[in-house]
């Protein structure tokens, strides 16, 4: 009793810990084993004290007989998607084969199957819609210049660079061919460019070309055109449609379209990356033609042919595009 004579209440106690409040969703130990055993063994348990949702909880260990049922099921199902790709593997390989057989004897056009040599003519058609004079090839500068060999069709080691001259067919002032020397070349206006030399293996450099531009070449010694009239490179349609260029011993041949030859990179070149033009690299004279892959730009130039009539092409005779533009 306290002096006032009021009974103390009974509080807790400073500095002791007070029990924990019985939580009602807790099921006891002892509970929680029996119902694991029981689990195990396949009873029905019954929580005590109306704890969770009141029902049976029945746990039923699953049938080794079941199980195997599944897995044959799933075994089989494989088997029939096994059985069925197999097949199917099966039947596309006949057909490409067929397909193969019928392409690679149907006659033949420039050394070709007709399918595949008209296919590379729809190719030609879409690139030459797409082809314009005023788009121009990337000039990357002269950071990284390189100087790889590739291909000697036409570069004989008995060649004499002294008694070499440029054969010039199809001119508007005279039948026979004009023979030029590489002094009258140099006396043309000078170019220089630096381009991408895109081969049609896959590689690829940067070079410095310096020469003249095709179109003061035509120019300076104008060739014939379809109309009879003066040569005009305002009037480009009026201009015999191809051009064939060759090596002095005939070995290797490119056979050009016009619109090619008219574009402003497309060079007669006797120097590159700064230096006279090497023998391996073609000198005299080579062509250089940004719009097209390296098999396009001939080295050793010997002989110039304005023609109506599509030039011969080495590549284009072994199966290779005739046009082979970029």
């Amino acid at each position: 009793m306290s002096e006032d004579n009021r009974p103390v209440s009974a509080g807790p106690i400073q500095g002791a810990e007070n029990p924990p409040a019985p939580d009602p969703g807790r099921v006891p130990a002892a509970e929680t084993a029996q119902s694991a055993e029981a689990t195990q063994a396949g009873q029905t348990v019954q929580l005590e004290g109306g704890q969770g949702t009141g029902e049976d909880r029945v746990v039923t260990p699953p049938d080794p007989k079941e199980i195997e049922a599944w897995n044959e099921q799933v075994r089989r199902r494989m088997r029939q998607k096994t059985r069925r790709s197999f097949i199917g593997f099966g039947a596309a390989a006949l057909a490409g084969l067929g397909a193969f057989e019928w392409l690679t004897t149907r006659r033949e056009i420039d050394n070709v199957p007709w399918p595949m040599r008209k296919s590379l003519e729809v190719n030609e058609q879409l690139a030459r819609d797409y082809f314009s004079t005023g788009r121009t090839s990337p000039q990357p500068g002269e950071a990284r210049l390189g100087n790889r060999l590739n291909g000697d069709l036409g570069l004989g080691a008995d060649f004499d660079p002294s008694k070499w001259q440029l054969q010039v067919e199809g001119l508007a002032a005279q039948d026979e061919p004009l023979a030029l020397s590489l002094d009258a070349i140099k006396k043309l206006p000078r170019v220089e460019m630096t381009t991408e030399f895109k081969c049609i293996e896959g590689w690829s450099i940067n070079v410095q070309w310096a020469g003249t531009r095709f179109t003061d070449f035509m120019q300076a010694y104008p060739p014939k055109t379809q109309s009879g009239d003066d040569f005009n490179l305002d009037n480009p349609e009026d201009l015999l449609p191809y051009v064939s260029m060759t090596t002095p011993d005939d070995e290797y041949y490119v056979g050009l379209e016009m619109e090619s030859m008219l574009h402003p990179q497309t060079l007669l070149c006797y120097e590159q990356n700064h230096q006279p033009l090497a023998l391996e690299h073609g000198a005299p004279l080579r062509l250089v033609i940004p719009v097209k892959y390296g098999v396009k730009n001939i080295k050793r130039i010997g002989s110039i042919r304005y023609t109506s009539v599509r030039p011969a092409d080495y590549w284009a005779e072994q199966g290779y595009d005739w046009y082979i533009g970029l």
